[in-house]
């Protein structure tokens, strides 16, 4: 929502619209004073995507085994693409034992699953590298794949941005203003960018990817599929402006 404030010596303040509006009088000094906020968006351009896995096994040592090949043929499969090692970092790996009263496992202690091991990483690339990294990571093993967080490398631009579009809505209500008490808008003589606390990052979440490539012929098929059609989410930054124009 978009709201200004007004402060001038000339008493005509009850002849403006009052809708989402505050208006002070001052016989201090002649100006008029603009809180007004506004919005610039653009297409991220950098994906951070969410891949690992979950693997069972028999006993600690077997689990483990297991996990080790798949970790590294996820990673290997990652750098072999292209993406720099600096580009991914682990998010978490942990071992440990199954319980036979936990719904979820009941059926996997039933048959001999003592043990499971879950590994994660983040992988941050160009947004258009988003889905051939995720499609990368899952022929390889990592069965526990698919949110991804978009940012924008030069946010702050985008900041400076919504704040231009905010100052000058002021400037175009102050003028309006003054031209309603029958004066001329001056200059410019304070501004304040006033940018709202950023908020959580919206996710566009994929969910979990599971996939059982167990088999010969899944995995042969898997071979053959395509990546995931994913778009880009478009980063909307707003700013806050409170500026105050000399009027004549």
């Amino acid at each position: 929502m978009k709201t200004f404030r007004l402060t001038t010596a000339l008493m005509l303040a009850s002849a403006l619209p009052l809708t989402a509006q505050q208006i002070q009088i001052s016989k201090e000094n002649k100006t008029i004073a603009i809180t007004t906020s506004d919005e610039a968006s653009a297409l991220a351009d950098t994906a951070i995507v969410n891949i690992g896995f979950t693997t069972y096994g028999k006993d600690q040592d077997a689990t483990y085994a297991d996990a080790t090949k798949t970790s590294n043929a996820v990673i290997a499969a990652i750098a072999a693409s292209g993406v720099k090692k600096d580009a991914i970092q682990s998010a978490n790996q942990n071992l440990g034992p199954i319980s036979p009263n936990n719904d979820d496992d009941k059926a996997r202690y039933a048959q001999g699953m003592r043990f499971t091991f879950s590994q994660g990483w983040r992988i941050t690339v160009r947004a258009e590298q988003a889905s051939d990294v995720l499609h990368i990571a899952i022929l390889n093993g990592a069965n526990n794949s698919g949110d991804i967080s978009w940012e924008l490398v030069h946010d702050d631009a985008l900041e400076a941005e919504a704040a231009g579009k905010a100052l000058e809505h002021a400037r175009q209500i102050a003028d309006q203003m003054a031209k309603g008490l029958n004066t001329k808008l001056g200059p410019l003589v304070y501004a304040s960018n006033q940018t709202p606390p950023r908020g959580i990052f919206a996710n566009m979440g994929f969910g979990n990817v599971s996939l059982n490539t167990e088999s010969a012929a899944m995995s042969v098929r898997m071979k053959n599929l395509k990546p995931l059609a994913i778009s880009p989410e478009r980063i909307t930054k707003s700013a806050t402006v409170y500026a105050v124009f000399a009027i004549e």
